[in-house]
This record gives C-alpha cells, sequence and structure tokens, in this order.
C-alpha cells in the first residue's frame, strides 16, 4: 500500500511538473537557428562595439588630439600628438601629424575633411590599430573611436540568455499606420529623437493584449522594435531590449522574444543607444531572450 501511493505522489509531482511549463518542444531545427543568430549577434559586438575605446565630443574651433594628457581628446594609445580635429559649424577637419601615420582610403593623409556617419559615406582614418570616424547625434558632432587591438573583444566569450521558451514566439496582427505617426524615442544622451512610426503590432501573451511599434524598420524587410518588460528591474537591461523580426506577411508578424537582445550599450559607455520609448514599456514580465548583470554591466 505504501509503494502504491509513493507511486501515486510521485505520478501528482510529474503532472504537476508538466503542467507547469506547457511550452512547445524546442526541435532541433529552431536550436540549431537560434544558435547560429546567437553566434552572429557575438560577432557583431566583438567587431563593431567591444572595440569601441573612446567617444569625443568636439568644441567649435580647435580640438588636440593625441595620447598626451595635454590634448582636448586624450586617445587611450598612439602618438602623443597625433593632430587637431577644428569644428566649423558641421563641418570637421583634421590635420595629422606625419609622425601619426594615418590612412584614409588606403593612402597616407595629412589633412582631411571628415565626413560623417549621418552622411552614409562617413571618412574611418586608420592609425595603427585604431580607427575613428565622426558621428553626429541630434546638433552634436563626435570622434567615435575603434580600437581592433581590443582586450574586451579578445577576451569576451559569450552572452547569457534566458532558456528558451515558444510560449514567448507569437504571431501579432499587423496594424499599418497612415505614415503620418512619430513616436518621442529617448536615447542614453539625454537626447529624445522624434521616429516616424510604419505600424504598430498587437498580440497576446497568457491571454493578455499587448502591442509594440515598429521604430523605423521596413515592413517588407523587417521591423526594428526597441522595448522593456517587467524584467528590467532585476535581469534585462534596464533601458530595454532590442527585436527584430522577419517582414510582415499577409497583415501578420512573428515576434519571437527569445530573441530579444540588449543594446550595445549593455557592453560599452561609448554606444549612443535608443532607450524603449513609453508605448513599447510592457506591463508584464517576459522571462525570454538576452540577460543583463546589474551589477556589473553598464547603463
Amino acid at each position: 500500500m505504501k509503494s502504491k501511493l509513493v507511486s501515486l505522489f510521485v505520478l501528482v509531482l510529474l503532472v504537476v511538473a508538466a503542467s507547469g511549463n506547457n511550452a512547445p518542444a524546442v526541435d532541433p531545427a529552431y536550436q540549431q537557428s537560434f544558435d547560429k543568430w546567437k553566434a552572429e549577434q557575438v560577432d557583431d559586438l566583438k567587431k563593431n562595439w567591444l572595440v569601441l575605446a573612446g567617444l569625443f565630443w568636439l568644441k567649435p574651433g580647435d580640438n588636440t588630439f593625441g595620447s598626451d594628457a595635454a590634448n582636448a581628446i586624450v586617445f587611450p594609445k598612439g602618438p602623443a600628438h597625433a593632430g587637431v580635429f577644428t569644428l566649423q559649424g558641421e563641418d570637421v577637419v583634421a590635420k595629422f601629424s606625419p609622425n601619426a601615420h594615418v590612412i584614409i582610403a588606403g593612402n597616407p593623409a595629412s589633412t582631411e575633411t571628415l565626413l560623417p556617419d549621418s552622411s552614409g559615406k562617413r571618412t574611418i582614418v586608420e592609425m595603427g590599430s585604431l580607427r575613428f570616424y565622426v558621428i553626429k547625434r541630434g546638433t552634436r558632432l563626435g570622434i567615435r573611436l575603434k580600437d581592433l587591438d581590443s582586450d574586451a573583444a579578445r577576451n569576451f566569450h559569450d552572452l547569457v540568455f534566458f532558456p528558451l521558451d515558444l510560449n514567448y514566439r507569437v504571431t501579432a496582427k499587423w496594424v499599418p499606420s497612415d505614415g503620418k505617426k512619430t513616436v518621442d524615442v529617448p536615447t542614453v544622451l539625454g537626447d529624445v529623437n522624434p521616429t516616424p512610426v510604419t505600424g504598430t503590432a498587437v498580440f497576446k501573451i497568457n491571454g493578455q493584449e499587448f502591442q509594440l511599434t515598429d521604430l523605423g524598420g521596413d515592413p517588407a524587410k523587417g521591423l526594428f522594435i526597441v522595448f522593456n518588460d517587467l524584467t528590467a528591474k532585476t535581469e534585462t537591461y534596464p533601458g530595454g531590449r532590442f527585436l527584430d523580426t522577419d517582414p510582415v506577411v499577409n497583415g501578420t508578424v512573428v515576434l519571437d522574444f527569445n530573441r530579444a537582445y540588449n543594446p550595445p550599450c549593455a557592453v560599452t559607455p561609448y554606444a549612443t543607444c535608443p532607450l524603449a520609448p513609453k508605448e513599447n514599456r510592457l506591463a508584464i514580465a517576459l522571462p525570454v531572450g538576452e540577460k543583463y548583470d546589474h551589477a556589473h554591466g553598464h547603463h
């Protein structure tokens, strides 16, 4: 009798455990696709963000730069006095010292007008292992510096994610906008950028209906969403996570929150990330996607 009771108790525990997590099974094809996507995220961080070594906002007039502490802009390495950035209106002219051995577009350079990233054809300056170029954010112009010999990139191992849960892979109804609406998107710099809205994705999780606004994506190619949820208080990036989607098809779009990932600002203080606008702050916890170390990460 006792053994039957024990067996019955174990069976009840198994049933309760099974009912507590009724997520669809993760098939090998999905796991393989997710692993490939995650590896691409790591590669992107190493190539583009973990190599960031500085962000310097320019003041009108001359801005000396180099590794000497007396410069207006102090690089972490390289020649002591590498040259001068001159900001005139929205133009940045760089004069390089001969000992800087600067290369632009494969050729040695001494004086150059540097086109910003907003031009779509930014001027990239090479100086040893350093790469730098002008970025424009609002009315500000600055120098973004990368070091291809970055310890942060070399020593980076992996990203930390919640366990996969296909309950958080949902098909949303796509509600296109009239093309006139904008959403105010805050950034880590304290700016607020009015951003055109192509539409809204309406979906349900656990029987509750929610919606997320696309921020500058293209329904024919894929949406870009910045959102946060209740996990931001303790387990995910406070400013919000990013989510890319496949194209909208027949008025629907798949939101796979397992692929929610942190903005570059989670790993570097030199990025200028958008934060979740008030329209995309969800009153629900989404315990999937990338985690964040609140104690040691960048805010």
